[in-house]
């Protein structure tokens, strides 16, 4: 009786399964240039570090997509050195973590003012800064699923959906100069599904990783000696 149940009810949700597979997993991705001052044949042989901004109260700006911005510059123009995040902010104690960056290109000057400070910035012919601030979250959920495990059945049976929300800005500052030259957001939004006819198939939609792609095209063409 209960995998007559099982072979009853399937049916039921395959539908909403073959829904979800043809939908994907979709993304709406917006994204907001201000540049000015750019490098008109790259930055040659200076280097330029991405960070976090992780002074909201509220949440924090993932490390995983500060490395995704960096290596999709990299990947898209080789010759453009992305200093590593965690590298940079280790070798600054305690100049960079959360409580004591600077909130201003103005304010650099105070820490050149410290020689190891000054000695290592210079070693790294540090030409940019990026500030990357923003966060992604989950946002409104819908659906049901039970799973359970008896004689003769086992597996869980439903229809999720959720939705994803990305929203970043990069401020780009001109070390060299200590002035900030421009802004990018990137606003990204998709709906991910979770059909289970016995076997959960989680359909995920790449709402972060578009946003990396975006606020990454338009950091690219700015540094890149390819634009």
């Amino acid at each position: 009786m209960k995998r007559l149940r099982i072979v009853d009810l399937a049916p039921r949700w395959w539908g909403l399964v073959v829904i979800a597979l043809l939908l994907g997993g979709c993304v709406n991705a917006t994204v907001d240039e201000m540049t000015y001052n750019e490098p008109v044949a790259g930055i040659g042989e200076s280097s330029v570090v991405i960070l976090g901004r992780r002074h909201a109260p509220d949440y924090d700006t993932e490390f995983d997509f500060i490395e995704c911005i960096g290596d999709h510059i990299h990947r898209g123009d080789p010759s453009i050195d992305v200093i590593n995040e965690i590298a940079f902010i280790n070798q600054f104690y305690p100049w960079f973590e959360p409580r004591t960056a600077p909130m201003q290109p103005q304010t650099i000057h105070r820490l050149l003012q410290l020689p190891p400070v000054a000695e290592r910035f210079a070693e790294m012919q540090l030409e940019y800064m990026i500030w990357i601030d923003g966060n992604t979250i989950d946002t409104e959920s819908t659906g049901s699923m039970s799973c359970g495990i008896g004689p003769g059945v086992a597996g869980c049976f439903g229809f999720g959906t959720w939705g994803t929300e990305s929203e970043y800005e990069a401020t780009i500052w001109d070390f060299t100069d200590k002035v900030e030259v421009g802004r990018v957001s990137a606003v990204a939004s998709g709906q991910s599904y979770m059909p289970a006819v016995v076997v959960p198939i989680p359909i995920i939609a790449p709402v972060q990783g578009t946003a990396c792609d975006s606020l990454g095209d338009q950091l690219l063409e700015y540094l890149s000696a390819h634009h």
